[in-house]
């Protein structure tokens, strides 16, 4: 049987997650070692592909030319000229404002949008299509009308821009690639 950890909390179902090659078990708090044991077997054909499909991004990552420091530079000179004008589109349809653009250079966020209306984006965004890097923009504007993921927000999300799903699928299948791409710091 697969290796896992094996997480008790407050929690009202049992759940199953493959992060980095480590298997994570989440149960509610009074589930017996017996239950949780049965719960990973009975879900191992899907374990398994998830661990297989973990080693190969690892493997990609792990072979993945780093950017120099002046190309990470010209990256950040690039999402500082795009990025801004491409919010400030987007902030105009949704008839929002935001203060300032701040262009970062990140191991884990897109994007990020702070209570102070002031909107953070990673300059390798820049290494995506058009289309993905304005599913982020889009993303983090809507914040400033949502400052939630729920319902309502996912709902303005997608009317403002449709194809939202399948930039965020392009995302979720290159950005640690993408992100494997920063330099190991010395």
């Amino acid at each position: 049987m697969t290796d896992y950890t094996l997480i008790k909390s407050k929690r009202k179902t049992l759940s199953v997650e493959v992060r980095d090659g480590r298997v994570i078990v989440r149960v509610p708090n009074r589930t017996s070692k017996r239950a949780a044991d049965e719960f990973v077997r009975k879900h191992e054909d899907w374990i398994e592909r998830q661990l297989t499909k973990s080693r190969l991004q690892a493997e990609q990552t792990a072979a993945v030319e780093k950017l120099t420091q002046s190309e990470l530079d010209a990256l950040h000179l690039r999402a500082r000229e795009y990025l801004p004008r491409r919010a400030q589109h987007y902030a105009a349809m949704l008839g929002a404002e935001f203060n300032r653009v701040t262009i970062r250079c990140q191991k884990t966020r897109w994007g990020s949008c702070s209570a102070k209306k002031n909107l953070n984006f990673n300059c390798l965004l820049m290494l995506a299509p058009a289309e993905v890097i304005d599913s982020v923009v889009v993303h983090e504007v809507c914040h400033l009308k949502e400052m939630n993921h729920g319902a309502r927000f996912y709902a303005l999300l997608r009317e403002i821009f449709p194809a939202y799903d399948r930039c965020n699928r392009w995302l979720k299948d290159n950005g640690k690639l993408l992100m494997a791409r920063i330099p190991d710091k010395p």
